[in-house]
């Protein structure tokens, strides 16, 4: 490990104390080395440094950096990753873009039959019952275009008085308003006035436990 290191601080052109300064490891660490380097201090190389192959760094086996393909398809890999953000859908108070914030990220996820998936939320509360439950999953596609709106689907509706709400959009008999309807008959629809809408996401997926 130690003389892998130095081959890769040779490469790098930098010095130890500098490059354990950089990377936040103890000074004199390297010199210290006599078998491996402990997970903490591996990982704080490998954060510093993504493009340096780990498991060169820890066996020697392979090339010194990651090819071009293996950073590709790591990025690939990322770009299809789905964020699940600590949002119930019946809570906060704002846009799509205040409620969900990247400090509320809980989880990234691969899931490779959900395509172009702007993010993942819980369900709160049984309005959807049947067909959505309370702690399922729902994945999401931001509307961009309120023309678009396919009526008598489920739709995540932002709105600056009730926050986020899960419910089956239909046309409203007044021009100015959206109809909200429950799958849960023991709730009655109601209209949203459009100047109250802040955003709308189609949900196009759901992961439940049993």
């Amino acid at each position: 490990m130690k003389e892998r290191l130095l081959e890769f601080l040779a490469y790098l052109g930098m010095g130890q104390t500098k490059f354990e300064e950089k990377v936040g490891l103890s000074r004199g660490l390297i010199n210290k080395i006599k078998g491996n380097i402990s997970l903490d201090s591996l990982k704080k190389i490998t954060n510093a440094y993504p493009e340096l192959n780990e498991n060169w760094l820890r066996s020697g086996n392979g090339e010194m950096m990651k090819s071009d393909s293996t950073n590709e398809k790591e990025k690939e890999k990322d770009s299809r990753l789905i964020s699940l953000y600590n949002v119930s859908g019946a809570a906060g108070y704002g846009s799509f873009d205040e409620m969900i914030s990247k400090e509320k990220i809980i989880g990234q996820y691969l899931i490779p039959d959900f395509r172009d998936i702007d993010w993942m939320i819980y369900v709160n509360g049984s309005s959807m019952y049947p067909k959505y439950s309370s702690g399922d999953i729902i994945a999401c596609r931001v509307l961009y275009e309120s023309r678009f709106i396919q009526w008598g689907k489920v739709y995540v509706v932002a709105t600056k008085e009730q926050g986020m709400l899960v419910k089956r959009l239909k046309k409203s008999e007044n021009e100015d308003y959206i109809t909200a309807v429950s799958d849960n008959k023991a709730y009655d629809p109601f209209d949203i006035p459009k100047d109250e809408i802040l955003g709308i996401a189609l949900v196009v997926g759901v992961i439940r436990m049993e």
